[in-house]
């Protein structure tokens, strides 16, 4: 891979930006949604630029963070490995969820705005874009099914699909006459305001903080050194302009009382003010670009998973390919997961929050690992060596996340998107991760050990 390969992965990033903007604007206000996405940005570039060193150190892994966390911690706590790894794998695989029902909102906005039906059977409802969602995950579940690769070619014609929109939002607001400053709020005051800024951190990390892409992929660039750093800093600073620009543009031309009446939805008029009859063309091309993200999740989730069984951290049944060499059993599980998600948690940002949880957890322990493996293998091969005040800088991040976790995850219902539910799931997951880790290591591997002859 070249380093521009590297920065087209980090496309997902701005694309999935859609999901928590509106909702972030009608919150904080376009000043403090600008201010926290851009802080965002900075926690990002450092905890990426820390796994720089760590993707460089593990060439042969496909486990990327978790697997830094699990290095870092196996010594003192092996329980880390399931921890990390099913807190990585949640947030990527229910990426689908997430998308596929904003699809479906996208579609029924633009295409068919009277389809307001709906279907419950207790905790579970479906109505259009849910349906649409559904139906979306059936085909890409499918074509996973057969062989679906993420080549390089679909990376730039999603990703070119999106620069599209982003452009239209960015500069056609500026250029339209509506476009006004005055409008704008800053909604974040004193203690209170103090706590909900930590919130939205947290709400914010899984859509800053996965421009990971671009260190994970270090071992895989023909300069691993040169082409690492150039990745990560293009894809962090384009990420970091539009995190800006996005918000103060829609918000400016748009009006962020509109844009919190209509989080999710808010795209599909401003296209059709700003573009008319092109409408049509710009929602395919925001479409195309959620696909990317959705392909990228289900492929990374599953093999994330594969890995966990073939590695020990659950049990074995996950760990195995079918005769075209894709893990299905892992592709199972994950349609089952982002069905039921997607029907009982519904709103995007509601599955976004409940994911978080694990996904900064897992920052903490991989960012922390950077330090422990400093102190327990100062003599490994270390093809990208950071300068010595990483190492503070790590913990200091690593606490400072802690904070963002603690705060985030007991009072992301200010927010309005989340609440027990969320939260309940959210631990839920991570403690049957551990229970499956324990029946592997303590029923399944020593049953096999316990067969083998004398």
């Amino acid at each position: 891979m070249s380093w521009f390969d590297g920065f087209a992965m980090s496309l997902t990033m701005p694309a999935a930006l859609i999901a928590s903007l509106g909702a972030s604007i009608g919150g904080l206000g376009a000043w403090g949604a600008i201010a926290l996405w851009a802080a965002s940005m900075v926690l990002a570039t450092a905890t990426n630029w820390i796994y720089t060193e760590m993707a460089a150190m593990f060439p042969d892994s496909s486990g990327g963070i978790a697997h830094y966390a699990t290095e870092g911690w196996k010594k003192r706590a092996p329980v880390v490995g399931p921890i990390a790894s099913i807190g990585y794998w949640f947030p990527w695989t229910t990426a689908l969820a997430v998308y596929s029902g904003l699809i479906g909102s996208f579609v029924q906005a633009q295409w068919f705005p009277g389809q307001d039906w709906s279907v419950e059977f207790g905790p579970v409802k479906v109505d259009f874009p849910i349906a649409v969602g559904l139906l979306v995950m059936l085909l890409l579940f499918g074509a996973a099914m057969i062989g679906l690769h993420v080549a390089m070619w679909v990376v730039y014609v999603t990703g070119g699909a999106l620069l599209v929109p982003l452009a239209v939002f960015i500069v056609l607001p500026l250029f339209s006459g509506d476009w006004s400053a005055q409008g704008l709020h800053w909604n974040l005051h004193g203690a209170a305001g103090l706590r909900e800024a930590l919130v939205w951190l947290y709400v914010m990390a899984w859509t800053s903080f996965g421009v990971e892409v671009c260190a994970t992929f270090a071992p895989e660039y023909k300069d691993t050194v040169r082409d690492t750093s150039r990745a990560l800093r293009a894809g962090v600073l384009f990420s970091l302009g539009v995190f800006i620009l996005l918000p103060l543009t829609l918000s400016g031309y748009v009006g962020e009382k509109a844009i919190g009446e209509e989080p999710t939805t808010f795209f599909i008029g401003a296209f059709q003010d700003l573009v008319g009859g092109a409408s049509d063309l710009m929602v395919v091309f925001l479409i195309a670009s959620l696909l990317l993200i959705m392909i990228t999740g289900l492929a990374d989730g599953s093999r994330v998973l594969y890995e966990m069984g073939k590695a020990g951290l659950t049990i074995r049944q996950v760990g195995v390919l079918n005769k075209r060499g894709v893990p299905a059993r892992a592709l199972l599980v994950a349609l089952v997961l982002n069905a039921f998600v997607l029907t009982v948690l519904q709103t995007p940002l509601a599955i976004i929050v409940t994911g978080n949880l694990g996904y900064i957890l897992v920052h903490v322990l991989a960012v922390s690992g950077f330090a422990l493996l400093r102190k327990d293998r100062p003599d490994a091969v270390r093809p990208i060596r950071l300068p010595r005040f990483f190492v503070p800088l790590a913990w200091t991040l690593a606490g400072f996340l802690t904070v963002v976790l603690v705060v985030g995850a007991t009072g992301f219902s200010i927010t309005g998107y989340g609440g027990y539910t969320e939260l309940g799931v959210a631990l839920a997951v991570l403690v049957v991760a551990v229970l499956l880790w324990l029946y592997r290591t303590k029923v399944q591997d020593r049953h096999i050990t316990d067969d083998r002859p004398a």
